[in-house]
């Protein structure tokens, strides 16, 4: 396991945070040779060569039915896809939602950050009401949509769902290592992470710790 990331994302960004903590876990249980990683498109794209593990890039929203199938044709791997609240909940809300429906065993990490971080900080899914984007300046007026809570519906009872925030890692740990345990059991997981933006927050140091705890009031992180 490597003692850094490199750094492709931008400062101030969660996903490294997100990313050595995976890899830790996967090295301390040694997962690494059978763990196998999709990446949809956008910032997670950057993780390609983060871990010591198989990674490779699929396509916008399409990282979850990519994995199930990767998933189906070698039913003995560890099968992760690493994707952000774009690709988990607008362009690739279909196959999610009937992955988890279906009790498809494979882990989905979901990094939301509440925009379109990759593309200049468009509206998204899960931006606030108020939250202002490229797309609205003025501030969002729409709804926010909660991914876990509304697949908790429909997913089976031992499938495994969980929100924490890129500012505890001990967290982020528990629970990847529960959703783990969750796959090689034979059902679905998936653990949405309250991330750092601060690019398209346009905050810097406090203001960033501050931004994702009041991201914290609207979404409740815990188990779901």
């Amino acid at each position: 396991m490597p003692e850094y990331i490199p750094a492709k994302f931008c400062a101030g960004c969660g996903y490294p945070i997100i990313l050595m903590t995976l890899g830790r876990i996967l090295e301390q249980k040694q997962l690494s040779k059978k763990a196998v990683m999709g990446l949809d498109i956008g910032c997670s794209l950057l993780a390609i060569n983060a871990l010591p593990i198989n990674i490779f890039h699929t396509h916008h929203g399409r990282v979850t039915p990519t994995m199930l199938g990767f998933k189906r044709a070698r039913p003995d791997s560890l099968c992760f896809g690493l994707t952000g609240d774009g690709g988990a909940y607008a362009i690739g809300w279909q196959s999610l939602f009937h992955s988890a429906l279906r009790d498809e065993p494979i882990t989905v990490i979901v990094v939301n950050n509440t925009v379109y971080a990759m593309t200049g900080g468009q509206t998204a899914p899960t931006t606030l009401p108020g939250q202002k984007t490229d797309t609205n300046p003025n501030g969002y007026d729409g709804a926010t949509f909660f991914g876990p809570e509304s697949l908790r519906h429909i997913t089976h009872k031992d499938a495994y769902l969980a929100r924490t925030a890129a500012n505890n890692p001990k967290d982020i740990a528990t629970y990847i290592e529960k959703a783990i345990a969750t796959q090689s059991a034979g059902h679905f997981s998936l653990v949405e992470i309250l991330s750092f933006c601060p690019t398209n927050w346009k905050t810097v140091g406090k203001a960033t710790m501050d931004y994702v705890e009041n991201l914290k009031k609207v979404y409740k992180v815990g188990e779901i």
